[in-house]
């Protein structure tokens, strides 16, 4: 079972990377993101709250069926943090090696 603290990372870079692909609304994003990872529409609408706090994403609606629907979209700020989540990765690569194995990439052995 994740870490809390990880998982919310996780999710937080899930939903970033969802609408990198194009804007969408939440049960389309709960619809993408549950094929890697479980997650809820009550677990996603406080971090698309919190994620358009920080800047990463904007909101607008659309009429839909005579109601509005909440679409969002990823801003630069958004792109730019989920690439940086990207980068991490070989960090991230060396530390699980290290944790399982006791070696990193930069090992010369």
């Amino acid at each position: 079972m994740l870490d809390p603290q990880m998982k919310r990372g996780l999710l937080d870079n899930c939903v970033l990377s969802v609408l990198s692909r194009g804007d969408s609304y939440g049960y389309r994003i709960v619809k993408e993101m549950s094929r890697c990872i479980e997650v809820s529409e009550s677990t996603l609408y406080p971090i698309l709250r919190r994620l358009e706090a920080s800047g990463f994403l904007t909101e607008y609606s659309v009429p839909h069926n005579g109601r509005l629907r909440k679409f969002y979209r990823i801003t630069a700020a958004g792109e730019t943090q989920l690439r940086s989540f990207m980068e991490s990765r070989r960090e991230l690569e060396q530390i699980y090696d290290f944790i399982e194995r006791g070696t990193t990439g930069n090992d010369q052995s």
